[in-house]
């Protein structure tokens, strides 16, 4: 595989800017690390974590477009060898009693696949041709003439041609370049919760064979399934906390879910022995452009709306269509990257539509009654799944 795209850099004797630092080793990072590898781009990634993070929900793929970019990638078969299944999942009342199955292929889409098995997979198709550096984060960024002096927590200060922020919702790069969170993050009402369990033996039910969901009024607990062991969506107001503390988490998951019914309490309970305990908010990314000057923003970092279900088919595009224009451009950055926002602007509008929390975490027992109604009618549902399936396939993929 070097070989090859070694060879690939030799066919393009004319191109410019070939030296591309991204940030960010999750989905989209090593996505567009694939594909500018494979145009002739020399990539190195850099990611906070020590390791690769393979925790995480479930992501999914949907349509057309999402299996064209899986396919020209290579990786269909290994998404599919690798896919969960799209598990059913049981809302019940606070006695266990069935109110509605929320069915696999509306969370699952038509692919779906662990995150940590997806990053893993993408990790694999790259790590031989490009550098990654774990346990490291950008410091500073200073735009040259020639390129982009960037400076590390731990590494010594490197010069590239361009830079890519592939880091998420909370996006260092897109802090560094563009400004504080605060101007382009803006907070949706409700947090959400992912937690790993290794004991489930005080709950009553066989989890893994049905996972099931109970609501009370703006708060949700889900258990078993592949998007997490155990998973919550509350309302609140916006909380002061330590994103990478744990026991803050574990302490408002405590408070927050205090004297809630069906199997809460030892689900709580499990929650305060757990060791991987993930609480963000839910919020959305709206910003004007893409790109600034030699940096850009790929993914969550440019367009991300927490569970909005469109994030990792949003950046495995965008990471194809981003790649295959910096290569059509021969590496001048200012028409690729217009090129990319052109395209992905107007595709990437479905994670400006509203929050998720309020349909997983309705706010008064009426609404968790129209929420569920949803699924207990089909013609409601159908409607719901087509205007995902045209969100899912909005754009025209080129061949680059």
């Amino acid at each position: 595989m070097v070989a090859r795209l070694s060879a690939g850099l030799a066919k393009l004797p004319g191109m410019k800017n070939t030296n591309v630092l991204i940030s960010g080793a999750s989905i989209g990072g090593p996505a567009l690390a694939y594909w500018l590898t494979r145009h002739g781009f020399k990539v190195t990634v850099v990611e906070r974590s020590a390791t690769l993070r393979l925790g995480g929900q479930a992501v999914d793929f949907k349509g057309e477009t999402h299996r064209t970019v899986l396919t020209r990638m290579g990786i269909l078969e290994d998404v599919r060898r690798l896919q969960t299944g799209g598990t059913d999942q049981e809302i019940v009342d606070a006695n266990g009693r069935r109110l509605a199955v929320i069915p696999g292929e509306f969370t699952g889409g038509d692919l779906e696949i662990k995150r940590g098995d997806l990053s893993a997979l993408l990790y694999e198709r790259t790590s031989s041709a490009c550098e990654y550096v774990f346990g490291d984060s950008i410091t500073s960024l200073t735009e040259t003439r020639d390129g982009v002096h960037v400076t590390f927590e731990r590494s010594a200060p490197r010069t590239f041609d361009l830079v890519v922020g592939a880091d998420g919702i909370h996006s260092n790069v897109r802090r560094l370049a563009f400004g504080p969170e605060s101007d382009f993050v803006r907070f949706l009402g409700h947090y959400y919760a992912l937690v790993e369990l290794d004991e489930l033996g005080e709950l009553d039910g066989d989890f893994s064979a049905m996972p099931r969901m109970y609501n009370e009024p703006g708060r949700m607990a889900a258990v078993g399934g592949p998007k997490a062991p155990a998973f919550f969506v509350f309302a609140s107001e916006q909380l002061d906390y330590d994103r990478y503390d744990m026991r803050q988490h574990k302490d408002i998951l405590a408070r927050v879910y205090a004297g809630m019914g069906w199997q809460v309490p030892a689900v709580m309970k499990a929650v305060r022995d757990s060791e991987d305990v993930y609480l963000d908010s839910l919020s959305q990314v709206r910003i004007d452009r893409y790109s600034q000057g030699r940096v850009v923003l790929l993914g969550d970092s440019a367009y991300g709306n927490t569970l909005g279900g469109f994030g990792s088919g949003l950046a495995m595009v965008g990471a194809y269509v981003l790649a295959g224009e910096l290569a059509a451009a021969g590496g001048d950055h200012r028409t690729a990257f217009a090129e990319y926002e052109r395209q992905l602007r107007g595709y990437a509008k479905v994670a400006e539509r509203g929050s998720a929390g309020p349909f997983l975490a309705p706010a008064s027992p009426t609404r968790i009654r129209l929420r569920n109604w949803t699924f207990k009618y089909s013609f409601l549902l159908g409607l719901m799944m087509k205007m995902t399936d045209k969100f899912a396939t909005d754009i025209e993929l080129k061949e680059y």
